[in-house]
């Protein structure tokens, strides 16, 4: 199959001023050949353009430029050729069945990418990296992903699994003197070398709430009791109406979400419906709902209404919500509605019955009071997670569990050595941690991972 030729629209799909349809594979040329009179085009240089019409037989489907890339000097490493057309759906679609009759087949989803991987272009976090590249909607997320295009996490993994390779061949060699009782792998340099390793798998593994709060975005639940000003909360923070606002408690049924950049990061904001108890059946399930998003976000803003007499329900719920990762900001709400002495008290009630850290913001969405802070806040809580320390950071969730399983096989290869068992066991551990290493660059790997990572991929890539 990897000997086959294949096409595909690079570009995205509708009406644009130019289109391009990638050819990669050994007969490229040839296939693209018998619609491109007039030139031989396998005589031309690498890296070159030409222009002409592109033909059906006898009939001229669209006036194009042709880019050539020779192997090795291509994306795939194999002879590629681009084919940039008019951006109409229609041309596409007739230069890619002339192409199909031509020869060529079309390309699976991450083709391209999955050939370049396998012919050694590029590793396994770097193919990912592309996908995340594609796919980045905020200035973090993409440096992240250039930086790991760049072999950012391989070049970290590669000289750690370099070093203990080196000791397991040493290992390995003891087991062909295994008679003989020698020992070739000094123990001491080798738990050297796996503290060395914990505290860089450690320092990777933390990186994984930052990295996923720039890939996916932060999660906000913004919660309170009905008509505490959420909707206008949200509405305020996009700086548009997106969320109906009124004076009706309950108006909300359903979760509203909608993502806010702030200072380069991504925030979901989960606009819910109010905690109370109701006997309102659409509105209990808006409630529950409300709970679900709140168990799975990373902030909790809570909205306490400044003009309430008694807050004992507000710190109830509050209370019930809690968890350790849990951010909590409590937002006085409305304070535009009531005088200093009462929305100054606020903090006090809440900070005597609460034990849990949080931050306090006293806010009028309506007078666009202090919003401002409460964007910061919610920055803030995302530069924290990232440390001053590691340039990488660890954004992919098939990483993330393959340097888990590398810290636990360390442990391990650790503990066989404090408690001195057999050779034997210590290679088998040895070979653990080297396996799970080698996972996220791909130099172990089956095809089973591989036909799940590039079937997220476009077609075209």
């Amino acid at each position: 199959m990897n000997k086959d030729t294949i096409c595909a629209l690079a570009t995205a799909n509708g009406v644009g001023a130019l289109g391009i349809i990638r050819v990669s594979g050994d007969d490229a040329l040839k296939v693209v050949q018998k619609s491109f009179p007039g030139k031989n085009l396998e005589k031309q240089k690498s890296h070159t353009i030409h222009y002409g019409y592109f033909m059906d037989g006898e009939e001229a489907i669209d006036e194009v430029m042709l880019s050539i890339f020779l192997a090795p000097k291509s994306f795939t490493t194999e002879n590629s050729v681009e084919i940039a057309f008019h951006g109409s759906p229609h041309i596409g679609k007739r230069i890619l069945e002339t192409l199909t009759q031509n020869g060529a087949r079309m390309a699976k989803a991450g083709e391209f990418t999955l050939r370049a991987f396998i012919n050694g272009r590029i590793d396994l976090s770097q193919a990912e990296a592309i996908a995340d590249v594609i796919a980045s909607e905020n200035e973090a997320s993409r440096k992240v992903a250039i930086n790991q295009l760049k072999g950012g996490i391989t070049n970290e993994i590669s000289i750690l699994r370099t070093d203990l390779l080196n000791f397991v061949s040493l290992i390995e060699l003891e087991l062909d003197f295994a008679e003989e009782d020698v020992e070739f792998a000094d123990r001491s340099a080798l738990n050297g070398l796996l503290d060395k390793i914990e505290l860089k798998l450690d320092s990777l593994i933390d990186s994984f709430q930052y990295g996923n709060a720039i890939k996916n975005g932060t999660a906000v639940a913004i919660i309170g009791k009905p008509n505490a000003g959420k909707s206008t909360l949200l509405n305020a923070l996009l700086k548009e109406e997106r969320a109906i606002v009124s004076n009706i408690a309950g108006t909300t049924r359903d979760t509203i979400e909608e993502i806010l950049h702030i200072k380069g990061h991504a925030f979901r904001l989960i606009d819910t419906a109010g905690l109370r108890d109701t006997v309102d059946e659409i509105e209990a399930i808006g409630v529950k709902k409300a709970k679900e998003k709140v168990e799975n976000a990373n902030i909790l803003v809570y909205l306490a209404d400044a003009a309430t007499e008694d807050y004992s329900e507000d710190i109830e719920m509050i209370k019930s919500l809690q968890r350790d990762d849990l951010k909590l900001i409590i937002c006085a709400t409305k304070i535009d509605e009531v005088l200093p002495p009462k929305y100054e008290a606020i903090e006090d009630i809440f900070r005597n019955e609460i034990a849990q850290d949080f931050d306090f913001i006293r806010i009028s969405a309506v007078e666009n009071q202090n919003i401002q802070d409460l964007k910061n806040e919610l920055s803030s809580f995302v530069e924290q997670l990232k440390s001053q320390e590691n340039n990488v950071v660890i954004t992919n969730q098939r990483h993330f569990e393959a340097l888990r399983k590398s810290l636990d096989a360390t442990h391990k290869v650790k503990e066989a050595i404090s408690f001195q068992i057999s050779t034997e066991l210590l290679a088998y551990e040895l070979r653990n941690a080297l396996e799970h290493l080698g996972e996220i660059s791909g130099e172990v790997t089956n095809d089973e991972v591989l036909g799940n990572i590039f079937s997220k991929f476009c077609i075209g890539k």
